[in-house]
């Protein structure tokens, strides 16, 4: 069954807004069979399903590949990366390439600014949380005694970031700007922690809300 599957993801990477019947072509089985996987496969997120006329009559329902479904197969994406950062840091001098990656991040927060109004420590942190989830991260936060932290579970820079330690300062620089204070990392996955955490200092949050 995942065999078939997999190979209606093919038909689809080969050719997009295919019906019913070109899938059922394309893979060699019956169209109920087809419509059966395309529900389990629109289900899992890897595929949708839109309207699209064609002359008289009823629309018919196309299939596409979403931007998960497209990560089914296999990219090149960790290498170009890798590639274009070590091209930029060999043209460029160490400051002005940490001082790109901070206006990277720098950027991402502020497109948050004005949800960030009126917001208090702990919404600003669950929003933070959401932000990077976007992004690719698994991030928890919890308040330990007079601290705030911050806990990274997962990164998606974590292979890039092991030849190009310079890109862990992203996340730190968006942390930092979304709560207007600034976040000390205190685990770094690269150095053999379990997770990157940041630290926040309550009084530097409290004096944040005060100012409101």
């Amino acid at each position: 069954m995942a065999k078939t599957r997999d190979e209606i993801l093919q038909a689809l990477l080969r050719k997009p807004r295919s019906t019913i019947n070109d899938l059922a072509e394309a893979v060699g089985i019956n169209p109920i069979s087809v419509r059966h996987h395309l529900n389990n496969l629109q289900a899992g997120g890897l595929i949708i399903s839109e309207e699209e006329r064609h002359g008289v009559g009823r629309p018919r329902l196309v299939y596409t590949l979403t931007e998960e479904g497209s990560e089914k197969f296999p990219t090149r994406y960790l290498q170009l990366t890798s590639r274009l950062l070590s091209q930029l840091k060999e043209t460029l001098p160490n400051p002005m390439v940490k001082e790109l990656f901070s206006q990277v991040a720098m950027n991402l927060a502020e497109e948050y600014t004005d949800q960030l109004e009126n917001l208090n420590v702990e919404e600003r942190l669950d929003m933070i949380k959401e932000l990077l989830a976007q992004e690719g991260f698994t991030v928890e936060w919890e308040k330990s005694g007079d601290q705030y932290l911050i806990h990274e579970i997962s990164c998606p820079y974590h292979k890039v970031g092991q030849n190009h330690p310079e890109i862990c300062s992203m996340d730190q620089t968006i942390i930092s700007q979304m709560l207007a204070v600034p976040a000390e990392q205190v685990q770094c996955i690269l150095s053999g922690d379990e997770r990157c955490t940041y630290v926040v200092e309550p009084t530097n949050l409290l004096e944040m809300d005060k100012s409101k």
